[in-house]
């Protein structure tokens, strides 16, 4: 499968999302990635399991700059094992459901880090619980028929984790303000909330 072919399937699995910009550029080296496994044999629901574990390694770290690097890690293999799978040929309901079920158990090990940063336990937990509700309100909307990713918000899962390697980064280099950068996300993250299920309003109405 050549490079555009890949991006076009992955634009109609991700209801027709752009691929141009900073999108296209993580497209073009998660290809390359990908062609790699695939020369391996590394097939994407490994991928997923791998991206699963350093996550969970991540959130038990005792040393914040390796916490940092499994983050970067895990990110990677949760990003290519799509990828993986459109080169394969071998898109499924069930890797589907797999890797979003990983999603959600490898971000409550990125707060459960963020606790044990600092983060008060209310926060984390709130966030936890509105980007997976988020989430949640979106597969159902697919489950209806809408496939339409429908907005994009300022909180979607890589920003998620940038908003972790901040709170590490600040934690390594002692830089104070993690708490109240904890509060300006959480407000972020209901705003985003709220306008995934505005689109569902107006979808299902």
């Amino acid at each position: 499968m050549k490079e555009q072919q890949f991006k076009e399937r992955w634009s109609e699995l991700h209801g027709g999302a752009d691929t141009e910009g900073v999108v296209g550029g993580w497209l073009s080296f998660s290809y390359q990635a990908a062609r790699v496994c695939v020369a391996l044999r590394i097939t994407p629901n490994l991928l997923t399991f791998l991206g699963l574990g350093t996550a969970i390694a991540m959130g038990l770290s005792e040393y914040a700059a390796i916490a940092l690097l499994l983050l970067v890690i895990s990110l990677f293999f949760d990003g290519i094992d799509g990828s993986v799978a459109i080169l394969r040929g071998t898109e499924s309901k069930w890797g589907e459901l797999l890797d979003s079920l990983a999603d959600r158990i490898s971000e409550a090990f990125w707060l459960y880090m963020g606790w044990r940063l600092g983060i008060p336990a209310w926060v984390v937990i709130t966030m936890w619980t509105i980007a997976s509700t988020q989430e949640y309100a979106r597969a159902r909307l697919a489950s209806l028929g809408h496939r339409e990713i429908g907005v994009v918000t300022p909180t979607e899962r890589p920003v998620r984790a940038i908003f972790m390697a901040f709170a590490l980064i600040f934690y390594i280099f002692d830089i104070p303000g993690t708490v109240q950068l904890s509060y300006a996300f959480l407000a972020l993250l209901t705003f985003s909330f709220l306008k995934v299920m505005k689109v569902a309003s107006l979808k299902l109405r």
